[in-house]
Formats: structure tokens, sequence, C-alpha cells
């Protein structure tokens, strides 16, 4: 038994590993900041001991797992190699740990946390499986022959994969601050591609990923009647989607989701893919696809009389359009109003009209100040310049955030990767209040 420490704790990855390797049966510690994070609840649950940063954390015959976040100057690993322990980076570990079962790596600039949930899901239901999830969710599970995992392509960590499969959602740029352009992050993709042992299930419907290149099959999926599995005669209803599924241009099965949004069928159609290329019965994979109940901060709603609040991690153009496109399905008759806080400055000034332009496609925009990183410089950009090109929009902070009281019987969208719970807390409590 290995007695295991992560420096960086509650990472959205570094989480979900401690918490799978602490249900195999390992030691577990870590320790990170003492602001609460989301991700830290399931290692609470699990009475993992949490520790404040500190150097002295580190002692003889510990493994050191580091987040990617801390460089090697950090305190705690600094100590590990005064003391000749094992210090291991977060992506280098995860990708030799899945070596060990059939690994699927689910990789794309959206849809990779809602795509490895439902997928664990659904496998979870024919095998035992393992699984990965960035909404720090994840759990080892015995005697797993599966293990499906999130695989992140900023700064090419998932290039420390060597997975049986690959599920690519889609290329897209973003994170403007590591990648040059669209064509590096193909690139990036490309390198993945040839690192896949047994196939790639990627969106057909998508301009980069038709052209992957790849040593094993690439079986394609979208809504193109051209792809290998296509979903036909789509019936969408407040209730959530229904769709047949044709193989190779011949039917293959009915299923149903209740999920919304063109988005969520795509996710279906990757898992479908993957389950029919392993042999999984139809039949079993209808049956969990209806029982999904989704991972945090993907359109996850709470109800406060008639208002629908939804918590969403859309901090994409692309991301927040599929977000308004899920509420204008499931709530065809409300208000749509967006509350959004762009994540990261670099971000925030590389698709400015493309924010605009998502947002709005709401029928009211409210704008939180930039939730800067800090592997940058803020520089001269602020929230105005993106309030100017969306009519009608108004800044909101916490002080101001009663306004959004006027509107009522809505649905209010809290956008963002960065605190923006902070306002959708401070409106819950008002309205609690009433």
């Amino acid at each position: 038994m290995t007695r295991y420490h992560f420096t960086g704790i509650k990472g959205s990855g570094m989480s979900p590993l401690a918490q799978i390797l602490f249900d195999s049966g390992e030691l577990v510690q870590g320790s990170d900041v003492e602001t609460y994070y989301f991700t830290e609840q399931p290692l609470r649950d699990r009475n993992i001991t949490i520790l404040p940063f500190d150097a002295n954390n580190i002692e003889p015959g510990l493994t050191v797992i580091a987040g990617n976040a801390f460089s090697d100057d950090h305190p705690e690993l600094v100590r590990a190699r005064e003391l000749g322990v094992e210090v291991i980076r977060y992506h280098k570990f995860l990708g030799d740990y899945s070596n060990r079962y059939t690994s699927i790596a689910i990789t794309g600039a959206h849809g990779k946390t809602s795509t490895t949930g439902l997928m664990s899901h659904v496998v979870g239901g024919y095998m035992p499986t393992s699984y990965l999830i960035g909404d720090g969710t994840g759990a080892g599970t015995e005697n797993a022959q599966y293990f499906v995992m999130e695989a992140c392509e900023y700064r090419r960590h998932f290039l420390a994969y060597h997975p049986d499969y690959a599920i690519m959602t889609n290329i897209d740029f973003d994170h403007p601050d590591y990648f040059a352009n669209i064509e590096d992050v193909y690139s990036a993709f490309q390198s993945l591609a040839m690192q896949v042992k047994k196939a790639i299930i990627a969106c057909g419907d998508d301009e980069q990923l038709q052209r992957i290149q790849a040593q094993v099959p690439v079986v394609y999926y979208g809504f193109g009647v051209e792809n290998d599995f296509a979903a036909r005669n789509i019936v969408k209803t407040t209730e959530g989607t229904e769709f047949e599924v044709y193989v190779r241009n011949e039917f293959y099965a009915k299923f149903f989701i209740p999920l919304f949004g063109d988005h969520t069928i795509l996710n279906s159609l990757a898992v479908i893919s993957l389950c029919h290329y392993e042999g999984i019965p139809a039949e079993l994979i209808q049956e969990r696809l209806q029982t999904y109940s989704g991972v945090k901060r993907r359109f996850t709603e709470t109800i406060l009389g008639n208002n629908v609040l939804v918590d969403d991690y859309a901090h994409h153009p692309t991301e927040i359009a599929a977000t308004l496109q899920s509420a204008r399905q499931k709530y065809p008759n409300r208000q749509i109003i967006a509350i959004f806080q762009p994540h990261t400055f670099t971000r925030t000034q590389a698709f400015l009209q493309q924010f605009a332009d998502s947002l709005s496609q709401a029928d009211a925009v409210y704008l939180c100040d930039i939730f800067g990183s800090a592997r940058e410089q803020k520089g001269a950009l602020s929230i105005a310049d993106l309030a100017t090109l969306i009519e009608g929009s108004k800044v909101l902070d916490i002080d101001s955030i009663a306004q959004l009281q006027q509107h009522t019987d809505a649905v209010f969208l809290f956008m963002g990767a960065g605190d923006v719970h902070k306002f959708q807390d401070a409106f819950e409590n008002i309205l609690q209040a009433k």
C-alpha cells in the first residue's frame, strides 16, 4: 500500500484522482489553500486529510503527486527533493495509471466534462468502471475493467496519455494564453491521435476533426448523413430529446435523453458510438442514457418560487450559445437572463465580439467583472469593453444584485469559470428572504 500526498489536492483533476486512489485502498492525504472549493466536498465525504500548504507535510516514504498549477519551487516540492521523495506530475501519473485498464480519454475544446460524466454512467452499467471527471468527482471501482477520464488539451497535458480510445468532441480556439491559433490547437490533437491504441471517436460535423490522421480507425458521429453514426428524426420537448441513430445509413436504435440542446445529442452520440464499438447492447445504452442526472456546474438548476437559477461553467462563446439553446428548449415560454463573468483577460480580449454575439441571444444581459488568472497580466481591458458591445447590458456587482428581481418567472443563467457562484448565492439569499 502506497502513501500518497497530493500537492494541490483541491484541483479539478487532482481531487478526483485522490478519490480514485482512496477508493482503491491506498493511503491518501493532500494540501491546498484554505479557501473552500466545490471540488473538496467528495474528499471530506471520504475523510481524506486536507492540510494547509507546508513543507513539513512532506515525509520520507510518501509519493508526492504534484498539481500542474504549482511550479517546481513550491516549498513542498523543494522539501520532497531534499528528502529524496518521489514527485510525479498529475498528468504523468494519470497517464501511467490509466494503462492498467481499457482507457477512454475524452477531450475537446467543449463538452469534455459532460461527455465524461455521461460515458462513465453508461459504461459503468455494463462493466465495473473507474472514472475521473473535471467537475471534481472521481471513483475507483473494485475490479474495474474500464477507466474513463477527462483529458485536457491545455499546455498539451493530454500528451502524457496513451489511451485505448480517444473521444474528440471538437477542436476550437481556446486558452489563448498558451495556444497561438486554431492550427496550434489542431496540432496538439493530431499529436494525441497518433498515441491512441484502438480507435478514435470524433465529431464528423467539426471541420478540424475531419483532418485528423491516425494509425487506428477514426469513427465519426454527428448530424451529417455522411457520419458513421448519425442522429436523425430528432424530437425536442420540454422533457428532453428523442432521436434515432443510424450506423452507416442503417437504422440502429431510438434513444431518449433527459437533456436539452444540440450539444447534448452530440455528447450522447459519442457515447453510443464507443459503446457500439465495444459491443455494449443497445438496450443497456438506452436505459443508462435515460437515468443520467448530469455533472456539477453543467446546467445545474435551483428552483426558488417561480424562478429558475442555473449554475453553468460556460466560459467560451460556443458554450454560452449552447447553454442558451438548452434553456430555450426546456423553458420556451420564459425570459432567459444571462449573468456572465468572463474568465481570464486573455480569453476575454481574444473573443470580445464573439462573447457579445452569443450573449446577445439572451433576453437580458448582466456582466460581472473579469475573473483574472494568476498566470496573466491584467492590461487595460475591463468589463466595460464588453458591455459597450451588448445593447442594453448592465454591469453587475454584489451590492447591486437586487436589480435582478425586476425579472419574474424567469430563468437566470449564472455562467463562468471563476467565482460567479457568489453572485448566485447573493441572489438566492434575496429571493429566500422574501
